[in-house]
Order: C-alpha cells, then structure tokens, then sequence
C-alpha cells in the first residue's frame, strides 16, 4: 500500500523513495551516462544498460544494504555495518548502446526482459538468458512489446527513422506499416470499444492514434427512394452551413495570436530606486543589509477574462515576496495592479538579473463558455544595484577578461552613473563592484585602447559585470543611432578554470550527498530495531521495559 520511487540522476546515483520520504542512494558502479532503467516486480530487481554496453540486474535487497566500500576503512566500524560493496546480479553484453528496456509479463508469470539496441532487438529471460534477438536492418526509435497472440510468442511493436511502425511476432515480421512523423514513444490503448489503438508521438509532440484494419460492417444501406432534387433549397442549406463553420473557425481559434491583437496584456515596471526599506524575507545572504526593489504589474483586459491568475518568476537565488496571485474575472477594458519585491535570497550571485509574469486565462465564447485558455506573458530586467554596491577597484586579481570593441571607450559617468562617484568627473576609469555574497569585481578602461578589462579573484564573479557592460554599451551607441558597434573576445577560453569549478561543485554535492546517505542509512537501522524490540516486548508485562530502555540507551550511544 505504499508508492516505492526510484530516480537516476546523472551522475549514476539511484535514488529510493517511500512515498514522499527519501529511503536511501547507491552510485551504480563503473557508471559513466545514464541508460534506460526499469524494475521487474517477478524478480524484485533494477535492470538498465550501462556505457560498457551491458545489460545489468541489480537486486532490490543488494542495493538496500550495500555501502562504498570506501567509507567502511576501519575493521570496527565494518563489524557493525552491516553494508557490503554493491555487486550485479546478473550481466550480459550486447555490444551496443540501448535505446529502451522494457520489461512484460504475459504468459503466467513467465517475464521477459526487452531491450532495443541501436542495430538490434533483445529478448532475454529474467535471469539474463537470451530468449532470442533480431537484428535490424534500419534505425530504430521506439518500441512496445505489446501481447502474446499465441502462445510462447510476444507481438512488439518497432519504430523506425524512416517513418516506418513494424510489427513482430517474436523474430519474424508480420506488419509494416507507414508513419506520418517519427515516434520517440509508442504505445497499444483501448478507448472504449475500439480496441487495439496505435498511440504515437512525435519529437515536435505530434499525437496521432492509429487503426490498423477495419471492423466488419454491420450497416446495410437504406432503400434509395427516388425523389426530386430541390437546388434552391441545397443552396440555401449550403450557404447556412458555410456560415456555421465560418462562425465557428473564428471563435473557436486557439492558435496564439500577434501582440497587437492580444486580449490581455501584461505589463512590468521596475522601480529605478532600491526600496528605501528593504523586502527581503529570511534571506541567507550574510551582508549587513540585503536591499530589494519594487515590481509593480499591471494586467489590461480588452474582453471578458475568466479565472485569471498570474505567476511571477525569478531564477534563484533570487526569490520574489509573493509569486503567485489570483482574480476574479476581468470585465472588458478592465485593469489589475499589484506590486511585489524582488530580493537576493541564497548566498550566492544569480545568473541572470531577469524575470518573467505569466498571466493565464479563459476567453468564453458561444460554443465554449467555460472558456478557451489564453497565455500572456513579459519580461523584465532587474537592476544590478539588487545584487552589489560601489566598491574599491583592486589593482590585482586571479582571473581576468578582456572585451575588444570597434568604437573608443566611453566614460564610466556615462554608463555607470549608478556606481560611479560624480565628483570623479571623466577621469574614472575603474570601477569597483562589491557583491553581497562578500566577492569583488573591478572594471577598467583602457585610456588608449578599446578595451575594457573585468577581473575578480573568483571566475564566476565576471560574468554579471560583463553582462551588464556589454549590455549598457550597446544602449548607449544605439541612442547614438550607432549600428556597425560590435563586442569580441580575442582571448583563450578559461577552460582549465571553469573544469575546476565544475569539480569544486561535484566534490560539495558528493559530501553532501555521502553525509545524507549515512543519516538515511542509521534512519534504517533505527527502523529495524524498532521493529526487532516491539516484537520481543510484545504482550509482555511492563518489567521488561527496563531492559528496553537499556537497549535503546545502548544503540543511541552506538549511533
């Protein structure tokens, strides 16, 4: 009675959920990318295909008491655990990669293991055994093994790259049939009384049901009673139609439709000021002072709107004071205000200085009042005053990028009024900017080049500042009704420096990911002498409670 979830990430770790609590995680071994999983319920294991192009088992029980090796170093420490290194059941190569595993079970318990290779196609038993395999002479895309028409045998269905869906009884083809687009998916369905629907979709989500065959007919065709053909009427039957579906084409329209043309619009304005006092809600961010900055939305209904509710979005760590509001319904040139604050709420700088409102609605008409559902959406920029303050310039710094432009440098008063102290005059050619998150970034002039320099001792603290720079550069010649102005990079890509952030990152999330582990792990433990020491005490008197007490005095301390 309980919903048991298993989640690959990327990096080769198989996660178990019971319901909405995390159980435990194993690192597959040898794990380079991720391959098709599936679990078999008969044999109660994990099966997928590795990138040594193998088809793997993995025990359910195995994973669920297995440990890294790794961290069982001390002989003590391994006594007591009772984890061991995790080991495949069962193995077998095939030589390729694998597209999809599918596991069935039609014939009595008897399950099959499935799995589509990129030139060939694999039946195996669930102990590994190869039941039989076909190879193919086209380029598969999906697949659905299906039923069993007689007995012994399994009917699949395979898709190609060339449109083609062919059906196989076991090895041997038995229908071929063509597709309008490619599937990435294929599935059997039944809708009500017709049975035997091919269900495809398309990489361009294209949804197509499919019938192979026909039913018999049972209609018989009325007696044809001669009669005289009034053209008058026809055409006056003809036209009233022609205007129905006329009618209908324009109110039943659910393509988007061009800006000017939208039924709601929604507008964002950025205050140009900071808030005077600061919005931030249980923000992480350990500066003195986290500054915010108000949003104000404004949403303009030419018709009538049903049920219309906006979400704001910001790319964390940036977070919004509500993002999240619901209306009633719109009357025709009818308006909604609301206003909300956007702050720095993780310890970290954003990626971007961006948001996004998305308004959704239901336009009613004659033949749909519940409505048609309309999306209308804008973006807004956020000022880079909500991330950093005026800083220091430094002389020196560990990274550094160098921005070539084709037009002489421009004074920093000029594009950097916000951060640049006036009484510098033009002769400012260095900025400093001071992150919240304690980082520092100083931007240069060149006085007899076209250059701009952005350094930091942190390579991730350059890419806002370059943003911006390049941002308030092509505002500034475009209000000069400059067109030819370009930015490049001559340099060589900091490669080497971005891979060790990369491993930086990996290395935090392992430790995390290993110290979660062990506490679910001990969370395991606890469950099993729960259960252990409810079992033996069960129906007792109340004196051996003492002796329960001591029990669970000693396995805490253990703990």
């Amino acid at each position: 009675g309980r919903d048991l979830i298993c989640i690959q990430s990327m990096d080769g770790m198989l996660m178990l959920f019971e319901q909405e609590s995390y159980a435990f995680g194993r690192f597959l071994p040898g794990f380079l990318l991720p391959g098709p999983l599936a679990y078999s319920s008969r044999t109660d294991s994990f099966i997928t295909v590795s990138s040594c192009q193998q088809v793997e088992s993995y025990k359910y029980q195995v994973l669920a008491f297995a440990t890294d090796a790794d961290e069982r170093q001390d002989t003590e420490q391994r006594k007591l655990s009772s984890g061991k290194r995790l080991v495949v059941d069962w193995f077998l190569n095939i030589g390729e990669q694998a597209l999809d595993v599918c596991i069935v079970s039609f014939n009595q318990g008897v399950s099959s293991v499935f799995v589509l290779g990129e030139r060939n196609f694999f039946c195996l038993k669930d102990n590994g055994q190869i039941r039989f395999m076909k190879k193919l002479d086209y380029s598969p895309s999906c697949f659905v093994p299906y039923c069993s028409v007689r007995e012994g045998t399994i009917n699949t269905l395979i898709a190609t790259h060339s449109k083609m869906l062919n059906v196989y009884q076991d090895v041997t083809l038995k229908w071929a049939t063509q597709l309008p687009c490619i599937p990435v998916s294929v599935k059997v369905a039944n809708f009500q009384d017709l049975k035997g629907v091919i269900v495809t979709l398309s990489d361009d989500g294209h949804l197509q049901c499919s019938y192979l065959g026909t039913d018999p007919s049972i209609f018989q065709a009325p007696k044809v009673y001669s009669r005289e053909i009034n053209y008058e009427e026809m055409n006056a039957e003809m036209k009233e139609l022609q205007k129905i579906i006329r009618e209908a084409s324009k109110t039943q329209d659910i393509l988007p439709e061009s800006e000017k043309q939208r039924d709601v619009i929604v507008t964002a304005e950025v205050s140009p000021d900071l808030d005077e006092q600061s919005q931030a809600i249980d923000s992480e961010v350990k500066a003195e002072a986290v500054p915010s900055v108000t949003v104000k939305i404004t949403i303009q209904s030419k018709v009538t709107a049903q049920k219309p509710s906006l979400a704001v979005c910001v790319q964390a760590p940036l977070a919004v004071t509500c993002d999240q509001f619901v209306f009633g319904d719109l009357e025709p040139d009818s308006s909604e205000t609301v206003v909300l604050s956007v702050f720095l709420k993780d310890n970290c700088s954003p990626p971007e200085l961006e948001g996004t409102c998305m308004v959704s609605y239901n336009i009613p008409t004659e033949l749909n009042p519940e409505g048609i559902p309309r999306v209308s959406q804008c973006n807004f920029s956020l000022p880079l005053k909500l991330v950093c303050f005026p800083g220091q310039p430094s002389k020196a710094a560990n990274h550094k990028l160098t921005i070539d432009t084709n037009k002489p440098p421009i004074s920093f008063v000029t594009i950097f009024p916000d951060f640049v102290d006036p009484s510098q005059g033009d002769q400012a050619n260095a900025l400093g900017f001071q992150f919240l998150t304690g980082a520092k970034t100083t931007l240069l002039a060149s006085k007899t080049s076209q250059r701009y320099r952005i350094q930091s001792d942190q390579l991730e603290d350059l890419w806002l500042v370059t943003k911006e720079l390049i941002r308030r550069l092509e505002e500034h010649f475009k209000k000069q009704n400059c067109k030819d102005f370009t930015c490049t990079f001559s340099g060589s890509i900091p490669l080497q420096e971005y891979f060790e952030l990369i491993d930086r990152h990996f290395e935090l999330r392992l430790n995390a990911e290993k110290y979660q582990e062990l506490l679910s792990e001990r969370a395991v433990q606890f469950r099993a002498i729960e259960r252990r020491l409810l079992t033996r005490f069960k129906d007792k008197t109340p004196a051996p409670l003492q002796h329960l007490d001591t029990l669970l005095e000693g396995t805490f301390r253990e703990v």
